[in-house]
């Protein structure tokens, strides 16, 4: 021990006593809130990615829409789906956006995501002169972790359209992948056209299981300089 002191002395060396040692040790590899930052930090790349500029600023304001995304967040096989209805300009893509991004913010251990509108994913999925493409293109909407249709319920109905939706919802529907949908039409509505009219009975009782919906009301966001 002398010796050990000797040594010390010599080299002028000063022993730090554990009340001088600072709590905040630099995080590292090591760390469990370190790998949740470094995933939030590939999530929200991912995320800024799929989403159109518009959109990068978005955030999820309504309480409805948190509690969603929170419940992705613990258990995405319990979450289902998330409807969005009101009319034009309600900020009803801006809260859908929003959701994903809060998703994406806490770090999950997985994050893929694919945001599309109702007439760009029809017209991807429409028969094109390379064998097999649509399928594709639906095994790949019915699979990904987190989609995103906006303005679902605008595409001229007839039975290929159904048919594409059915398919689509009935996967995600039986591998409970979390899902959102925005749409200018109610989701029931007695006295006029609602999703019902366009998804077809087949569709419409999955979506009454799954979804949660949250009505958007107000003024039209873009005519108010806004959104």
């Amino acid at each position: 021990m002398a010796r050990l002191e000797q040594i010390i002395e010599k080299r002028k060396v000063r022993l730090v006593p554990d009340s001088e040692l600072s709590p905040d040790v630099p995080e590292g590899p090591g760390d469990a809130d370190w790998h949740r930052r470094a995933r939030a930090e590939a999530a929200l790349k991912r995320w800024d990615a799929a989403t159109p500029p518009r959109f990068r600023r978005a955030e999820a304001t309504v309480p409805a829409v948190r509690a969603w995304a929170d419940r992705v967040v613990e258990d995405p096989s319990a979450a289902d789906a998330l409807l969005l209805t009101g009319p034009t300009g309600t900020g009803k893509t801006h809260q859908a956006y929003g959701a994903l991004k809060r998703i994406a913010s806490s770090g999950p251990d997985r994050f893929e995501l694919i945001g599309t509108n109702s007439a760009d994913m029809y017209g991807s999925l429409r028969p094109s002169e390379v064998t097999g493409s649509s399928e594709r293109e639906l095994r790949r909407l019915s699979t990904v972790r987190l989609l995103l249709v906006d303005d679902f319920g605008t595409a001229k109905a007839s039975e290929w359209v159904e048919e594409q939706t059915y398919r689509l919802i009935n996967h995600r529907y039986n591998h409970c992948l979390p899902t959102i949908l925005t749409s200018n039409l109610p989701a029931r509505d007695d006295n006029g056209p609602d999703l019902t009219d366009f998804v077809g009975d087949r569709i419409a009782s999955r979506l009454a299981q799954m979804v949660t919906v949250v009505p958007m009301v107000g003024e039209d966001l873009r005519r108010a300089g806004v959104a």
